[in-house]
């Protein structure tokens, strides 16, 4: 059985940890699903920068389509995924962008490579070519070729702050273990309950 604890963050912390030492690959990897304008939703794998209590970080392109999606409709879910350890967990909420200190703080701690990557591609629109995209870099590069690379304008980061954070743990004979946690807004208090698998 999972453990409850009054803070999930608590639970969390601890997979997390467990899953950094026994996932052959990303540990922070998870889905990230939002919604289109038309109401359709959209899932691709994003990587977790940073999580406390105030919530989920996670940085891309503001022009791409996930960061169209969230700043046109400020939720999504999130799912970590950790095979090694047979667990899963779930999170729901509002979306909200970090502050211009925080992308500027975790842009300057990427490699130059990704920096200049960051300003080179226009993130989900078509590509004629890769003789394109090679040629933005080398344009980027030369322009920033010394010096610090600034944060591009439209680069920065997302916090989701979970309404609801579900623990998922592989059980014999698909009896899984399942604690949720949810609260009706981020600065109230948690409940919780065991779900059927």
């Amino acid at each position: 059985m999972i453990e409850e604890k009054p803070d999930p963050l608590t639970i969390f912390s601890a997979w997390y940890e467990e899953a950094g030492k026994s996932e052959p690959n990303d540990p922070s990897a998870m889905s990230l699903a939002s919604v289109g304008p038309d109401g359709t939703p959209a899932v691709r794998m994003v990587l977790l920068k940073q999580f406390d209590g105030a919530g989920f970080v996670f940085y891309t392109n503001h022009q791409s389509r996930k960061g169209q999606h969230l700043l046109a409709h400020p939720k999504a879910a999130l799912l970590f995924h950790w095979k090694s350890l047979r667990r899963q967990v779930r999170l729901e909420g509002p979306v909200a962008p970090t502050t211009a200190a925080e992308a500027n703080a975790y842009f300057s701690s990427r490699d130059r490579g990704s920096q200049i990557g960051a300003w080179a591609s226009e993130q989900s629109r078509p590509l004629e070519s890769r003789f394109a995209l090679e040629k933005r870099v080398a344009e980027f590069g030369a322009r920033h070729l010394v010096g610090k690379v600034p944060r591009p304008p439209h680069w920065s980061g997302f916090r989701l702050q979970p309404l609801l954070i579900e623990f998922w743990q592989d059980g014999a004979f698909r009896l899984h273990d399942r604690l949720e946690y949810r609260r009706t807004a981020p600065d109230q208090p948690w409940t919780t309950r065991t779900l059927y698998p």
